[in-house]
């Protein structure tokens, strides 16, 4: 072969790679309103947000399973996308929504990112490599622990009768918050509930003395009666969940306030007693245990002092942004380190039964989160997945416990 035509043949073969690896690596084009945006320091070293190379991040793109979230196109992740629009939207552009391992992201930033994913859906179901080319990706760079939460069905009453015995309460008018930050700046965010006797101020009321001693009985708080106090442990937990009442009417109760009790875990309380195997906490592992066990329930319900209180209403579930959730899209996530509002892609596997109905993890799900909601067990890289409502989505919920990989997501 010539030396010209090796050059021929080589230039062919640029040619080639060029187009082939185009998606990955061309320039983004423009996106009309795109506005500027908060720079981004570089990350120290030993910093746990770790930049993606633009080839990186092509890869976590392409790899992407909306179909696993419940979704057809892209478009449908819109409306949740405008949820969080606006709760962005009403925060001061200028202040800091993350101040973390160095990487500062104002409000501002935050409502540009979500501004710039709207204007590009349309384009994503046949292009995803535009995320990688519209967007910076910072993996967290400590294994994020990914639970599950759900919206719980309970049979109640809204009235007490027989069969019905277990109260469901309001917030009580003595349950009182003090803002923390207002005493100091080094308390800014944090807050105190409590109550007032004989003049001074105490902690509210534990479960134990709510549940085994009466502590708000005959108070006219009771909003509905459940039949199982489990149910009523779980709805706790989840924040919010749905009545099933006597007609087949529906009625959701929200999350209206707890009692500022720290949150004990009751898999772990169990576990560390040997009444649940090491490797075998679940929601569904628990419940076992109490059918073949009533007797133990409040000793150890009340384990976990903490204590939430409800409202009844039309529509839910509601996350802390004040907007409805969206099943396999919204996570609670603490906003220290991933802000209500912001935007990430997630890899985590997805429990799932084996042919003899035993659960396994099965298919990983790698899609688009919002962090949308908050939780008090929710601390750190811990994310809680909202699966949504159902036998599937309790199920799902009830095993999930494991390590995936985040990658927040902020504009270019």
């Amino acid at each position: 072969m010539t030396v010209r035509n090796i050059t021929r043949t080589l230039s062919a073969l640029l040619i080639i790679s060029t187009l082939f690896f185009a998606g990955c690596s061309q320039s983004p084009p423009p996106i009309e309103k795109t506005e500027p945006v908060d720079p981004v320091k570089e990350q120290p070293e030993g910093s746990r947000f770790i930049k993606l190379t633009d080839a990186e991040a092509c890869t976590v793109s392409q790899t992407l399973t909306i179909g696993k979230q419940g979704m057809q196109s892209w478009m449908d992740f819109a409306p949740a996308l405008e949820r969080s629009a606006y709760y962005v939207s009403k925060k001061p552009q200028s202040k800091l929504a993350l101040n973390k391992y160095g990487l500062k992201v104002s409000w501002k930033t935050l409502a540009t990112s979500i501004e710039r994913l709207q204007m590009l859906l349309p384009k994503l179901d046949k292009n995803p490599e535009l995320l990688a080319q519209h967007f910076t990706f910072y993996r967290i760079d400590a294994d994020p622990l990914f639970t599950g939460y759900y919206e719980p069905a309970l049979i109640a009453s809204l009235t007490r009768k027989p069969g019905y015995a277990y109260p469901l309460y309001g917030k009580p008018s003595d349950l009182l918050t003090l803002n923390l930050g207002d005493i100091h700046p080094r308390w800014k965010g944090q807050r105190a509930q409590y109550r007032i006797d004989s003049g001074k101020a105490v902690p509210y009321f534990d479960r134990k003395a709510i549940d085994m001693k009466g502590a708000l009985e005959s108070r006219n708080l009771e909003i509905a009666w459940a039949k199982d106090p489990l149910d009523i442990f779980f709805l706790q937990i989840q924040g919010s969940g749905r009545l099933i009442l006597e007609d087949g009417s529906t009625k959701h109760i929200l999350y209206a306030g707890k009692n500022g009790r720290p949150y004990v875990s009751l898999g772990r309380v169990m576990r560390d007693k040997g009444l649940l195997p090491k490797d075998g906490i679940s929601m569904q592992a628990i419940r076992k245990y109490f059918d073949e066990n009533p007797e133990d329930t409040y000793k150890l319900l009340a384990t976990n002092p903490s204590y939430v209180f409800f409202r009844l209403a039309d529509s839910g579930p509601y996350g802390s942004m004040g907007q409805p959730l969206t099943p396999r899209v919204s996570l609670a996530t603490d906003p220290s380190f991933i802000p209500l509002g912001s935007m990430f892609l997630f890899d985590v596997p997805m429990p799932e039964k084996d042919e003899k109905g035993a659960f396994r993890y099965g298919d990983h799900l790698k899609g688009l989160g919002l962090a949308q909601d908050t939780g008090g067990a929710i601390k750190k890289h811990h994310l809680d997945f909202f699966s949504g409502y159902g036998e599937d989505a309790t199920w799902i919920a009830g095993h999930m416990n494991t390590k995936g990989a985040v990658w927040l997501l902020l504009p270019k």
